[in-house]
């Protein structure tokens, strides 16, 4: 198994504990909130919460965000197994991870997520599962841009088919007709302005809202079936 599906946690390179302590705050939210929705990954997702769209379209969705800046896969696992998906009942988890993950290759990354997949199913059956695809990286063309379009390509193959779970595509406008991104979608070329989050998460706010209705009738069915069949007969 490569070392991209092996869960640890992160090191604290800094020497102040924030890797953790943020971990540590999540769980306390687990077990405070009641989300509809939970966003999980790195910074793509930690640095959603200062976006106008979290404002407007996820805080009322029901959503917390359990992301950290620079995680890869293998992070990511780790706090999942350690409780960031425990106490809490989602409807939708929503996962990005893989861009972080420097010196792997695509396969690699493509394990590592899929693990992830399976652990955030072994903890959450009832919930519905959105893979983002990794974002394009780089002014211009580059050797990481193209391993993370390698590793979408090997993701949506594994994810296709898998059982409540989906890979989301979006973010292909980021990059113009001669290659090259604009510092007013990715200020520095790898995280999102204001209007590269819109041209990114848009899709997957309608996504939400139509999985997030569905989903809900789905377990106002089943807790009604639960009912019938709990309610003793004479």
């Amino acid at each position: 198994m490569s070392r991209a599906a092996q869960a640890v946690p992160a090191e604290d390179i800094n020497g102040d504990g924030r890797w953790l302590s943020m971990h540590n705050r999540f769980l306390l939210e687990t077990k405070e909130k009641e989300p509809e929705v939970i966003f999980i990954g790195d910074s793509i997702i930690q640095n959603l919460v200062n976006s106008e769209m979290w404002i407007k379209d996820f805080i009322p969705l029901h959503s917390l965000n359990f992301g950290i800046g620079g995680d890869q896969t293998q992070h990511v696992l780790w706090r999942i197994k350690n409780g960031e998906l425990d106490h809490v009942n989602p409807k939708v988890v929503v996962l990005h991870v893989g861009t972080n993950n420097l010196g792997f290759a695509p396969e690699e990354i493509v394990e590592g997520i899929m693990e992830i997949v399976n652990v955030i199913q072994e903890k959450q059956p009832e919930a519905y599962i959105v893979v983002l695809n990794l974002l394009p990286r780089g002014q211009h063309p580059n050797p990481l841009r193209e391993r993370n379009t390698q590793v979408n390509k090997l993701l949506g193959q594994q994810l296709h088919g898998k059982p409540r779970c989906e890979m989301l595509i979006s973010g292909q406008d980021l990059v113009a007709a001669d290659g090259t991104i604009s510092h007013h979608d990715m200020y520095d070329y790898l995280h999102l302005t204001q209007a590269g989050y819109r041209k990114v998460f848009d899709p997957l706010h309608e996504l939400l809202q139509q999985l997030l209705l569905t989903e809900g009738e789905e377990r106002s069915f089943a807790a009604g079936d639960d009912d019938r069949d709990l309610t003793p007969s004479e």
